[in-house]
């Protein structure tokens, strides 16, 4: 019964079974394979009988459980039977100690099953598992494709290229198939064994596709190709850049994928296998064709990104200054780092009296609505530093703008993508004042101004947090002012504050003074940031304070009285002359500077003050302790008065009322001609 048992088993047994001697030599076995009979394997040790890629490991693994008698289930090794045609394949060895009655080891028993097949598909499913987990996490094709190379090398491919049609890196839409022999394609990424020493030198490549090779038939017909290549391979000699590659990895079969969407061609994906490798098969196609589809997808959402990106970016760079304006008495300086955003921006804005305006801000998130929201509010601080506003009230009322855009925008269609984004912004307006030595600053959010001193030091300034722009809080602003030496670098930043220790090691190593460039400063405050700091970008803007030369600026105190205009006119007569003023020009100031004491004298209040500026422009202003300020009237002809600030504003390019604690200023400002030395 026992014999009939044991024929019976290795008859009809689905799995190879072996029975081995203590020396491990095959006694008695069964094959699945027709290709070598089972008595050939009799007398054989195990580890010849099956040739192993680690045969010495194996021979462990038998010992052990011959010692120990603990049975090894389901390990699974490479190699085939003994003059077996064909690769290597996967097999799947179980073993266990055979005893008789009194414990003694007689030998072992050796289950092999065939798992090549199951292997590979395990095999593919981890590859595709890593090409879904690692593919699109990033909004950036060399990141995609860098992704699809070190999924599938070594695991699937010993080598693999990812090329993208060179206008689709650039964010234009991918050309319609089949792709024309004259389109180009730059190498965006490749991984395999022995290239790392090359890969920097090959990455970046372009090339066009050279005809009747499988790159071209693939993107013609957007079909994959599987190739066996041989030295007799034909296409090689029209294709010498792939075959010296081909040569170099020892590539005998490759697969060939487009990369397509849509019907449009992004690029081609080239899998290699190399010298031991077992070639590719027809059921290794499914998986490229899975993967290119996923990283096809994936390009195109990069590439849409990238140019909704250029677009967002190109809007913010018109919106912001072309040139670092020149200002009487501020020199200025900026950088803005690129990133993710497109919502920081900058100014220096003149300010009447001399005074500057300076405004970093930051609206957070990517793309054009970004920029158009930058550009909306940078519009609104233009319009609010005419006002000549103090810092506080022209956030609160920047606030009330954002507030308008923010209802505008819940108030679109439901459909509208931009219904459900949120917005969000900071901003830092700050307003220097020459005569006083002083700068003022409020800020809406968590940007922190730096005060850098002209022998290099630098410190935070303690200014009041005002809510954020668009977060609904109506809570007040506040400002603080701060005295400034002559040559104190500002320091405004629209990202999140830096520490001070990180930003101002460039500056202590090279003071901040007047005789070093504010460019040089600002770039290596650049320098010094963190790799990783602020990836959705920023803008940094230098400013360093000045004083307006005193032959530029002429003051006097004036009586209250009724001959007050003619000598004011006297006065300003002769200061225009000294700094060589035309007469056009004389006059002009001297029918201004009249009206506006006139004005003075009868409904101001004393003490009584005029000055002029000279700059790119003359300034003139008449300041009294009244807050009451005078209208400007469109006179009818029959009228005997109320022409004299309607004369003002056509004599003046601008012309304004500043307020203040102590009364308020009527200002003007003429422009100069081309051909007045006003240096």
């Amino acid at each position: 019964m026992t014999s009939a048992i044991l024929n019976t088993l290795f008859a009809q047994s689905a799995v190879g079974l072996h029975v081995l001697d203590a020396r491990l030599r095959v006694i008695r076995a069964n094959v699945l394979s027709d290709a070598v009979p089972a008595e050939d394997l009799a007398g054989h040790y195990f580890t010849d009988a099956y040739r192993l890629e680690r045969p010495h490991e194996a021979e462990r693994m038998l010992r052990a459980v011959l010692h120990s008698g603990v049975a090894v289930r389901n390990r699974v090794i490479r190699g085939r039977l003994m003059d077996a045609p064909g690769p290597d394949r996967s097999l799947k060895v179980s073993v266990y100690r055979l005893d008789d009655a009194r414990g003694r080891k007689l030998g072992l028993l050796a289950t092999v099953v065939d798992v090549d097949e199951q292997e590979k598909a395990r095999t593919r499913s981890a590859c595709l598992t890593a090409v879904r987990t690692r593919v699109g996490r990033s909004l950036d094709v060399a990141a995609t494709c860098e992704g699809l190379v070190e999924s599938v090398v070594p695991v699937f491919a010993d080598f693999a290229v990812v090329e993208v049609v060179d206008e689709v890196l650039r964010g234009a839409d991918p050309p319609p198939g089949p792709l024309g022999h004259d389109v180009p394609l730059r190498r965006a990424a490749l991984r395999g064994l022995g290239a790392d020493g090359q890969r920097d030198g090959l990455v970046g490549e372009m090339r066009r596709l050279p005809a009747r090779t499988p790159y071209a038939l693939a993107v013609s017909d957007l079909r994959p190709r599987l190739v066996r290549i041989t030295a007799r391979t034909p296409w090689l000699g029209t294709a010498p850049g792939s075959a010296r590659l081909i040569e170099a990895i020892g590539a005998h079969s490759m697969i060939v994928v487009p990369l397509k969407l849509h019907g449009a061609v992004l690029g081609l994906v080239s899998f290699y296998r190399c010298r031991d490798s077992e070639p590719f098969e027809e059921n290794d196609l499914p998986l490229t064709l899975t993967a290119a589809a996923h990283v096809a997808l994936s390009i195109d959402n990069a590439r849409q990104y990238e140019r909704d990106h250029v677009i967002a970016s190109t809007v913010q760079r018109r919106l912001l200054p072309q040139r670092d304006s020149d200002h009487a008495a501020v020199e200025t300086a900026h950088v803005l780092l690129p990133g993710r955003n497109s919502g920081s921006w900058f100014d220096t804005i003149g300010l009447s009296g001399a005074r500057t305006a300076l405004v970093v801000g930051a609206v957070e998130g990517p793309g054009l609505q970004t920029a158009i929201t930058m550009g909306q509010l940078r519009t609104a601080i233009h319009a609010l530093a005419g006002l000549d506003l103090e810092p506080d009230e022209v956030l609160a009322r920047l606030a009330d703008t954002a507030a308008r855009l923010a209802r505008d925008r819940a108030g679109l269609p439901p459909a509208d993508r931009l219904l459900g984004q949120s917005l969000t912004a900071t901003c830092m307006y700050a307003v220097h004042d020459p005569f006083s030595g002083t700068c003022t600053i409020a800020r809406a959010g968590n940007a922190t101004p730096a005060l850098m001193a002209p022998d290099g030091t630098t410190t935070p300034l303690d200014v009041p947090e005002g809510p954020r722009l668009f977060s609904g809080d109506t809570a007040p602003f506040a400002t603080a002012t701060f005295e400034l030496g002559e040559g104190s670098v500002l320091a405004f930043f629209s990202g999140a504050p830096m520490p001070a220790g990180r930003h101002s090691t460039g500056p202590r190593e090279e003071p901040a003074g007047p005789g070093r460039s504010l460019q040089d400063l600002c770039d290596d405050v650049v320098y010094h940031l963190p790799a990783d700091a602020h990836p959705g970008g920023a803008a940094l803007l230098l400013a360093r304070t000045g004083v307006v030369p005193p032959d530029r600026v002429a003051a006097w105190e004036l009586s209250q009285d009724r001959t007050t205009p003619g000598i004011a006119r006297a006065l300003v007569r002769d200061r225009l002359d000294g700094w060589h003023l035309d007469e056009e020009t004389i006059e002009a100031t001297e029918l201004i500077v009249s009206e506006l004491v006139t004005n003075a004298v009868r409904y101001g209040t004393p003490p009584l003050r005029l000055r002029l500026i000279l700059d790119r422009t003359l300034t003139c202003e008449v300041h009294d302790s009244s807050p009451v300020a005078p209208h400007l009237r469109h006179a009818r002809t029959i009228d005997e008065g109320g022409r004299g600030l309607f004369i003002v504003s056509r004599l003046a390019a601008h012309w304004g009322i500043r307020y203040g604690t102590d009364g308020k200023t009527l200002w003007t400002e003429q422009e100069l001609g081309s051909a007045t030395d006003v240096r």
